[in-house]
């Protein structure tokens, strides 16, 4: 369970930052579930990148090791997850809509 809840931040956390950039920037918009989809990838994305920063690796509490501290949940690992995740899903969601208008364009 304890390994479950982190992945859970980044996947929600991720499809709200790609949910957040659909409505401010209409052109990058990919639909609901276009945003919510892409946006949780790049949550999970967003925040194995960041553990791989030295600097950034202790604000996401590097996954692993935020589960298993002292039999419970690190509350700052997720509360850093969860930031990387909305940042990551927002930045892949904003990827994946450049990439579509430029190919509605073509």
């Amino acid at each position: 369970m304890e390994v479950i809840v982190p992945i859970l931040v980044q996947l929600i956390a991720g499809g709200a930052g790609g949910n957040v950039i659909g409505q401010l920037a209409k052109q990058l918009n990919l639909g609901t579930a276009g945003n919510s989809i892409v946006g949780a990838i790049g949550g999970l994305a967003g925040t194995w990148l960041a553990g791989m920063i030295p600097g950034l690796d202790s604000l996401v509490g590097a996954a692993a090791g935020a589960a298993g501290t002292a039999g419970g949940l690190d509350f700052g690992a997720l509360a850093g997850q969860g930031a990387t995740g909305l940042i990551g899903g927002g930045l892949l969601t904003a990827i994946a809509g450049i990439v579509k208008s430029a190919m509605a364009k073509a």
